[in-house]
């Protein structure tokens, strides 16, 4: 006499219980994925603010250990420049102009002393790849640079 009564007693799982148990652990996974990347996305971002504050910090170093030449303007460049005049100074921004470029995506860099010590140095760089991908933007709808900038005495 059978347990379970007229009928044959279950065996196993059926066919449907298994696909949707697949299709429940593949949405969770792909959610996942979407997460992973989000996260790698907002790393990037923050590895590269956190370079273009070092690199600031760098060429405030720079001009305070040739504090004449930065109080006489031999620091003053403007985007994309390079200064042709020779001395330490210039050696000092030209290789900061490369760090720029070869640190941060399209990275360019502004420095500005006035004669009472006070130096602005303005650091700006394209995150509208990251920025495009967040907001769902095309690569058409280009968001403006990003920028930091650093106000120092001298």
């Amino acid at each position: 006499m059978s347990v379970y009564g007229h009928g044959k007693a279950q065996r196993g799982f059926s066919m449907i219980e298994v696909l949707v148990t697949v299709i429940v652990l593949a949405i969770g996974l792909l959610g996942l994925a979407g997460l992973q990347a989000y996260g790698l996305q907002n790393n990037h971002g923050a590895y590269v603010r956190s370079q273009a504050s070092l690199l600031s910090y760098d060429i405030v170093d720079s001009m305070r250990a040739n504090r004449n030449a930065a109080l006489n303007g031999g620091y003053n460049v403007d985007f994309g420049a390079t200064l042709a005049a020779g001395g330490q100074a210039t050696l000092d921004v030209n290789q900061w102009v490369d760090d720029l470029a070869s640190t941060l995506p399209d990275g360019q860099g502004r420095i500005v002393v006035t004669g009472d010590g006070l130096a602005e140095i303005t650091i700006r760089w394209d995150e509208s790849r990251i920025r495009d991908q967040e907001e769902g933007l095309d690569d058409d709808d280009s968001a403006p640079p990003t920028e930091i900038m650093t106000r120092t005495r001298i």
